[in-house]
This record gives C-alpha cells, structure tokens and sequence, in this order.
C-alpha cells in the first residue's frame, strides 16, 4: 500500500470560511441554461455552487486554468484534476437576497495507486449557513491523476442500466459549457479549450462538468416532482462525458417514494454518473 505523503497530510485540518450575497442573476441564468422556470425565492438543491467561489488573480493561475495549487487545497504535483463525487445534507432551503457563510475543511487525503497510475484523493467537507443555521452540509470529493500514458489501457466501461421510469436527453454543447463555466467561475480549460484537453489530457473533447451532470440529475427530480424536497444527494462520476454528444439523466423512483435511484448514460449507452436522492 502506497505511504501517504507527510507534506499532503499537513493540510488535513485546514479550515476557511467565506460570505456571499445570494443574489438573483445567477439563479436566473442557470434556469434559462437548464431550459426551466426559474425558482421563486430559494436556491434550488445543488445551485449553492453558484456561490462562494475562489477568485485567484491571473498570476495565481495553473496551466490548468484553476488557481495555483498549495492555497486551500494541498499542493498535489498530479495533472488532471476532477469532481469525483460528494454527499450532501439538505436542511433548510437558502434565500436569494440573503447573505450566507461557508465553511470548508479539509477531511482527508488519500494517495492510491489505480490501474492508470498514482491517485490523490482529497476530501473536503463544507457547510453552509444563513440567519444563524446550518442549511446544507456537504463532502466533496476531488480527484487527481498521472498525466495520460500512449499505451494506458482503457477500463471496461459499464453499461447503464435499462428499466427507467424518468428520463431526459441533454445535448451539451459548448455555449452550455461555457455557461456552466462563466456561471461558476471555473476556469478549468478541459470544459472550453479544445486544443488543451485534447492534446495535453487527451480526451477526444470537451469535458461536461461532473457537477453540471449532478445537477441536471437532482433536477430531473423536481421536473417529474415538482413538489418534492430532497433532503440527502449522493453521486459518483464514474466516465467523462464529453461535449458534442447528447447524454440522458434517467431516474427510479422507490415504491414507497421515498428515495430514487438516479443515473446519466453517454450517447452510447453507458453509465458516467450515478446518483441517489432521498426525498422528505
């Protein structure tokens, strides 16, 4: 088993907290962007990562496009970095118009060797508050990756499962991706510069972000369910879904309507996410 690295380890514990205003436009544009209504109010499950987010200065930004590691999040020397899941709490909606408070920790790191290589996996939890009580709590799991090798051997990839009771075809696209980026000040390249991602990660396109799969699947929910509350959201990214082609975010409900068990498949028919929702 691979030793943990002392320098990575350092970071295990490491806290900040952060204010925003929830202000409206935000709301507003991922709602014409996911093609709904836009929600009266509050802040629909999974749209809090519309908020707090990191503002490097230009200097300060890797030649990945995110900002230079070694800040918050610990100093991993691998290249590819991604959204691997997360586990969230829902406890009280959050109001637009109002000013809330996260705060983020550092839970855990894990170095790993996997069959294409060293692993990083770096965990951090947050929680988000307003008016003086904790509205969402979340763990998030980020992975880092080798650069990819000429002879990396491709894993198996899984086929999604038939039997869906809800289903909806998105074609992403880059103007989406783009908004998804602009909205979440992500500057990552592999979701907007074409010649990055595919000669430097060589991937055959642009990336769809994992969160943006992840919120397309909590809201298929309420298209289906409009008056349901979710009150617990765990996902795995488990493929890249690349731009260009339509991918479909698919759901089950249980018999007692009390959870549903949810998935998004790539135009091929294979799995690349999978989700469960715990309703109220």
């Amino acid at each position: 088993m691979p030793q943990s690295n002392p320098s990575l380890d350092t970071w295990v514990g490491r806290s900040e907290s952060h204010d925003d205003y929830l202000s409206a436009f935000p709301v507003t544009a991922l709602a014409a962007t996911l093609e709904r209504a836009v929600p009266p109010g509050t802040i629909p499950p999974l749209w809090h990562w519309l908020y707090f987010l990191p503002v490097a200065p230009l200097s300060d930004v890797g030649p990945d496009g995110h900002p230079k590691r070694g800040g918050f999040l610990p100093p991993v020397a691998l290249p590819r970095r991604m959204w691997a899941g997360g586990r969230l709490t829902f406890h009280a909606p959050l109001e637009v118009g109002g000013t809330a408070t996260r705060t983020s920790t550092i839970e855990k790191v894990d170095e790993k060797t996997g069959r294409t290589g060293k692993l990083v996996f770096v965990t951090v939890s947050h929680s988000v508050a307003q008016a003086g009580r904790v509205a969402i709590e979340e763990e998030h799991d980020i992975v880092y990756r080798d650069p990819p090798q000429p002879a990396e051997a491709s894993k198996v990839p899984e086929r999604a499962p038939d039997g869906e009771h809800w289903s909806r075809t998105i074609h992403p696209d880059p103007v989406m991706l783009f908004r998804y980026s602009a909205l979440t000040f992500n500057g990552h390249r592999i979701h907007y510069d074409y010649p990055y991602v595919t000669n430097e990660e060589g991937y055959p396109d642009l990336v769809v972000h994992g969160p943006l799969i992840a919120t397309c699947l909590i809201d298929l929910v309420h298209r289906e369910q409009p008056a349901a509350v979710v009150r617990r959201f765990e996902f795995r990214a488990q493929r890249p879904t690349f731009a260009n082609r339509p991918f479909t975010v698919c759901g089950v409900p249980s018999a007692d309507g009390k959870t549903v068990e949810l998935w998004a498949k790539d135009h091929e028919g294979y799995q690349t996410m999978r989700a469960t929702a715990q309703l109220a």
